[in-house]
């Protein structure tokens, strides 16, 4: 914990803020026991934190004194790091693309690219995927989740060679067990898993080994009823928040399919 520059910025955050009866008096911005009963801790222990000698806060109470003294989402991150804590993960709707993602999505034309949450629920596709994986937008439920599908409907896999299967398995069971320790919602992740564990044995399998792993980059194929075997090397870029990614797949070879609108594969 960095105690010098937490007083000062604490301080300095105090200051800013307008009490919230205004009256004539002497102090610029809010007193010490107005910040320490917003963030419902003593007013001694917000003195000893200014006064540079307090202990070190819990991620509880920094969280309350990012609170009380209305700290933005940077500001709240700095103080998390001044403390000595990892700043929390910021909270974005699901449903909301990530900016510099769609960008570079926008941009591919010769590759398939789709932006998915962590838990592999497609959120947007460019023309080239929607012709390779059909329309993996229109699911609900726990169906959003291709990762949920791969396991518990048989015909999510007919699109694949059925010696790609074992690994892509793997690495989906692996996968939402690393995207259990960022989100995005606890319940949400507790429904799919139970309900995983419930309906597919294999799944199963693989969870009770306890692997753990954020795709980067991998290999794939997908069978295409005009090219035929297409093999793709896959390349994964994070969202700020890692809650979302862009899967960028790249044709080992050249191919010629149809990706307007009107070819693609129906959803399920």
């Amino acid at each position: 914990m960095d105690r010098s520059r937490l007083a000062d910025f604490l301080r300095r955050r105090r200051a800013a803020l307008l009490p919230d009866r205004p009256s004539a008096r002497r102090v610029v911005g809010l007193r010490r026991e107005e910040v320490a009963e917003r963030a419902f801790i003593s007013t001694d222990y917000y003195t000893r934190l200014e006064q540079r000698r307090g202990p070190r806060p819990s991620e509880q109470v920094t969280a309350a004194l990012a609170s009380a003294l209305q700290l933005t989402p940077d500001e709240r991150d700095h103080l998390f790091a001044l403390v000595g804590h990892n700043p929390p993960i910021r909270a974005t709707g699901i449903e909301q693309i990530d900016p510099a993602l769609g960008l570079v999505l926008d941009s591919l034309d010769r590759e398939a690219a789709l932006v998915t949450s962590n838990i592999g629920q497609t959120l947007l596709q460019n023309p080239l995927a929607r012709a390779l994986f059909g329309d993996q937008t229109q699911f609900t439920g726990l169906d959003r989740s291709g990762y949920y599908r791969w396991f518990a409907r048989p015909e999510e896999r007919d699109i694949y060679p059925a010696d790609v299967h074992a690994a892509q398995s793997q690495t989906y069971a692996a996968g939402i067990r690393a995207a259990m320790d960022i989100g995005p919602d606890a319940a949400e992740m507790t429904a799919t898993v139970t309900a995983l564990l419930a309906v597919s044995a294999e799944f199963a399998a693989l969870w009770s080994r306890h692997e753990v792993h954020v795709c980067r980059q991998e290999t794939t194929a997908v069978l295409h009823p005009v090219a035929g075997r297409i093999d793709l090397d896959c390349h994964v870029v994070f969202g700020a928040s890692r809650r979302q990614k862009l899967l960028v797949l790249k044709p080992r070879h050249d191919i010629d399919i149809d990706s307007s609108p009107t070819k693609t594969k129906p959803a399920r």
